[in-house]
């Protein structure tokens, strides 16, 4: 059979080709949907579908015969709703197994409510957003010291065969040893060291509880709340206190859970709560409250103050267990236990601490909070005492750096009392506050915690507080500070605005410490932004850059620069006016760290981008973003990554495409080449423009509607040269050879013939050059698939391209063939014979005596030749050749492993001969034939695809002119896959 098989392709080889006359209007018309009148009242696609819906219901009771009812009813219906009858069946479902959700749903959502009423909400600033940043700033470079307790055999859990007495007696002795001193003490850690001790003993604490030795895990807490009374390392001691009560969170957490799990070993909870927020005070059984009770005995037995008042105020939420109304009695009692505290830094931070825990647990008790600011006020006056100062001394600590210890703990206070509080209570807290001397510290504390509504109307009051201030005291620049930030969230009184500003800056410029002054004009050009003019930020640019330009002061204020520019970007949003202000460029030129300005001019590109809505042909605005993507261009090198690239081009591409001189092409294309000088690292960017000068040129034409001047023609040349030029800079092949022909497209449709066939030449050139294998997406893909699509796509362009006078028939087109024959195909892939198949389509359009489409202007060959018998031939015999090229390689397809390949070409090239092929020549008639035979011959060929196409073929035979096609119908018998 194999033999036959490869004598009958042989035999095939020898065909003409003869093309199908076509009338592409007649065939256009005869393939159009025949149009039918629409009156008003008939179906539209978007018109609500109104369906009559009859439901029929069977309902089922006990002791009762079933009775079905029926109903109809005429409405808008969903078609998939309706089949649940309106309801959800696993819902239904959920509900009836059950009973208790809906009551539990009901109590959960009432008990949510209360809370929400009662307790904080998404407004409230958590202690977690205040963690990070207090342990940033609050740092040390001095040694610190640390007790460690040293486990010993006694620390094991005891078996569950010991007596009752002998755990107890254990349990009294492992105290008293710890009394005893039973420590190690560490010395000279550094402040990461010390931290890594205590997240050490976070550890150890929730080992010790998950191996059951309670006792060594209150021992670590005990260990750890007594390093709260340690203040030999001042300046850390924010920090220390933030670590630690973690510890002691971390143990009330355990505790209370501990006792939780008693009460709720015999109940399950509701749906909807959790197992804290749904039990009541009966069902705590005698258990639970035996252990709570032993673990507040354990604690009041502690003999330090600061250490038994920590651990209690860290398992406070346990009261709930004992009583309703156990956290309300305690809290009192512990307010007052802090008063027993003498260090007046040691004491605030456990005011703040009792806050924090008493919001947690008992938020509705605001009197507690209120006792103990008032307690902090009365004793204020020990700040400025001669044991503080005494300390001071000792450690060199100036009053200022010890002032800004205690902003956590009295900011968190304030923040607690004011949140959600009267318009009253808040006065009265401002007022208490003016009667104190030296108030700095809670005059800062007041800004930073009330709400910035109440500081903004009353700005003019707390100017003139801040300036009764002490300079000695607490920093003037940073209340200042603090009430800037407040205005950049409220708007003062209209009338004032002008007066805080000019108040306000008279102290800020007047700062000498850069750090001080750069810190403080971050915070207020958000201010001046939103409520003054352009030639007042203007000012403030100038300040800035007088301040920081002595001694390259700005080289330790990139953070604040960069935050000033994102503030300004945010307010100015017409770059006219921003590009107006002679300091901007100048302000923007201090941000000389590479990685930090081209963030810089990211940003400012992002904001232009996102808010211009127009083109812009204005000079500072060119000029200015020019120099801002230059800046971003030339931060790309050899490392820089792809990703980073490709973001960078986004950016410059989006401001090429918002610049236009309107009908001034010529400056438009001056800056286009420009742009190229200024970019030419970013292939995205190149190829942007190269679009860009592309739609110049059709712009061109279109304004001389097609009738080009000798100014113009000149002028669309010199567009096609910069493309030219440009094209062969890209690394890209397929983006080269996709321009190359959309150049040459865009030459063609201007009447530049010359240029044109310039484009075409390079690119036919080009193809000989394709890689095997190209990278796209970071992975490695064979080239030959965007191959066959791009010569697709070429082929449709070169049926209208005119021949050469001095060339031959058809040249480019010969070229492409030459370049296709010599290229090195897969040899597991059938697409070289697959463009030959597609020449055949273009050789078939270019011999018919009126072409499908044409370009304006443009002669093709169908008018030039006019149909002549001799370019007919060349056509002819060029088809020829192509036929016997694809047969050939038909026969090598005959083994059994590609005999799939061999029917698929088959059929492809049997569909081409039918479309395009005169069917009346008897060879090229049995060609089709045995084609049709072949693809289905080893039964690989869809049947339904030959079925549709057989109707196909009878339906043609039915047009005029197309009767020849009856006899192909009778010789194509379908075989079936046997």
């Amino acid at each position: 059979r194999k033999v036959r098989h490869v004598t009958w392709c042989m035999k095939m080889a020898a065909v003409q080709w003869y093309s199908r006359e076509r009338n592409y209007k007649a065939e256009l018309e005869a393939c159009r949907l025949e149009a039918g009148p629409l009156e008003f009242g008939d179906f539209h696609p978007l018109k609500l579908i109104t369906v009559t819906e009859s439901k029929a219901k069977k309902v089922a009771r006990k002791g009762s015969t079933s009775s079905t009812s029926s109903s109809s009813s005429s409405s808008v219906v969903d078609p998939l709703s309706s089949m649940l009858d309106g309801s959800d069946p696993l819902s239904l479902f959920a509900a009836t197994a059950d009973p208790l959700s809906a009551a539990a749903g009901t109590t959960g959502k009432s008990n949510r409510d209360k809370q929400e009423d009662a307790g904080v909400g998404a407004d409230f600033d958590l202690w977690s957003g205040k963690r990070s940043y207090i342990l940033t700033r609050y740092t040390t470079t001095e040694k610190l010291s640390i007790n460690l307790f040293l486990g010993s055999e006694k620390d094991k859990a005891t078996g569950p065969g010991s007596a009752v007495s002998e755990k107890v007696r254990t349990r009294l002795e492992e105290l008293d040893d710890l009394e005893e001193g039973s420590q190690k003490e560490l010395l000279n850690l550094s402040q990461q060291d010390y931290i890594n001790r205590i997240e050490e003993l976070n550890q150890s604490l929730k080992d010790a509880w998950a191996t059951d030795q309670k006792v060594k895990a209150l021992k670590i807490v005990i260990q750890c709340s007594k390093l709260l009374s340690d203040t030999s390392v001042i300046q850390f001691y924010p920090s220390k206190f933030v670590l630690i009560t973690d510890i002691l969170d971390t143990f009330g957490k355990l505790v209370h859970e501990r006792i939780l799990s008693m009460c709720t070993k015999s109940r399950i909870p509701l749906a909807g709560t959790t197992m804290s927020d749904n039990f009541g005070q009966d069902e705590v059984n005698e258990t639970a409250k035996e252990t709570c009770l032993n673990w507040f005995f354990k604690v009041a037995s502690i003999r330090e103050l600061i250490s038994r008042f920590y651990v209690e105020v860290a398992i406070l939420k346990c009261n709930t267990f004992l009583s309703k109304t156990g956290i309300s009695e305690t809290l009192p009692r512990l307010t007052l236990m802090i008063r027993g505290i003498g260090d007046p830094l040691v004491a605030v931070y456990a005011r703040a601490y009792l806050c924090r825990v008493g919001m947690e647990v008992a938020p509705h008790l605001k009197d507690n909070l209120n006792k103990n600011f008032f307690d902090f006020l009365s004793t204020f006056k020990q700040i400025h005492g001669e044991t503080v100062q005494n300390q001071l001394a000792a450690q060199r600590v100036e009053i200022p750096t010890y002032l800004t210890l205690y902003s956590p703990a009295i900011d968190w206070i304030l923040q607690c009392i004011a949140y959600r509080a009267p318009e009253a209570l808040l006065t009265e807290m401002m007022d208490r506050c003016k009667k104190l001397a030296n108030n700095a510290l809670l005059l800062n504390s007041v800004m930073s915690a009330f709400r910035p509504e109440f500081i903004a109307t009353r700005s003019l009051d707390f100017i003139g507080m801040i300036k009764d201030c002490e300079e000695s005291g607490f920093p003037k620049h940073l209340l200042f500070q603090s009430l800037g930030l407040n205005l950049a969230r409220a708007d003062p009184p209209e009338n004032d605005k002008l007066q805080i500003l000019n108040v306000a800056w008279k102290v800020i410029t007047k700062l000498k410490n850069p750090q001080d002054y750069i810190n403080s004009a971050e915070v207020w050009i958000d201010y001046i932004c939103r409520h003054f003019a352009k030639r007042d930020v203007n000012t403030v640019l100038a300040d800035v850059i007088k301040h920081l330009t002595p001694d390259r002061a700005f080289e330790d204020a990139y953070p604040q620069l960069q935050s000033i520019i994102t503030k300004i970007l945010d307010q100015f949003h017409d770059f006219a006016v921003l590009f107006s202000m002679d300091k901007f460029l100048p302000f923007l030129d201090m941000v000389q760290k590479e990685s930090v300005r081209v963030e810089v001019c990211r940003s400012i590109m992002e904001v232009f981008i996102r808010q211009q809505q127009e083109v812009t042909r204005d000079p500072v605005i060119l000029n200015a973003l020019m120099h801002i993507c230059k800046t971003m261009h030339d931060s790309v090198n050899a490392l820089t990554l792809e990703d980073e690239k490709r973001s960078l081009a986004v950016l410059i591409n989006g401001f090429i495409r918002m610049v236009s001189f309107g009908r001034d092409f010529e400056q438009q294309l001056s800056f286009y080449v420009a742009a190229r000088a200024t970019f030419c690292n970013l292939e995205p960017v190149l190829v942007q423009l190269i679009h860009r000068v592309n739609r110049l040129a059709m712009e061109t034409k279109k304004v001389v509607r097609g009738n080009h001047s000798r100014k113009t023609a000149a002028f669309v040349r010199a567009c096609a040269a910069y493309c030219f030029i440009t094209i062969p800079s890209l690394t890209n092949i397929f983006a080269r050879l996709n321009l190359y022909l959309h150049s040459g497209q865009i030459a063609l449709a201007n009447q530049c013939l010359s240029q044109a066939d310039a484009f075409f030449k390079a690119a036919i050139s080009l193809v000989a050059e394709v890689p095997k294998m190209i990278n796209i997406d970071g992975k490695m893909k064979s080239s030959e698939g965007y191959l066959l699509e791009f010569l697709s796509n070429f082929f449709s362009t070169l049926l209208i391209v005119p021949d050469h006078p001095e060339q031959g028939v058809l040249y480019l087109v010969r070229g492409l063939l030459n370049i296709i024959q010599d290229y090195i195909w897969e040899d597991h892939t059938d697409t070289k014979v697959r463009i030959y198949i597609n020449v055949l389509h273009l050789l078939a359009a270019a011999s018919q005596e009126t072409y499908l489409y044409h370009v304006d202007k443009v002669d093709s060959n169908d008018n030039l030749y006019g149909s002549d018998p001799k370019f007919l031939s060349e056509i002819n015999k060029l088809a020829e050749t192509l036929i016997g090229q694809i047969l050939d390689h038909l026969k090598t397809l005959a083994k059994e492993e590609t005999l799939k390949r061999q029917s698929a070409l088959s059929l492809s090239l049997f569909n081409s001969i039918l479309i395009h092929g005169d069917l009346q020549n008897n060879k090229l008639h049995q060609l089709t034939i045995n084609l049709c035979n072949l693809a289905q011959k080893h039964g690989f060929a869809d049947t339904k695809s030959m079925v549709r196409t057989l109707e196909h073929i009878k339906w043609q035979s039915r047009q005029p002119n197309m009767r020849h096609l009856a006899d192909l119908a009778l010789r194509l018998p379908l075989q079936s896959r046997t």
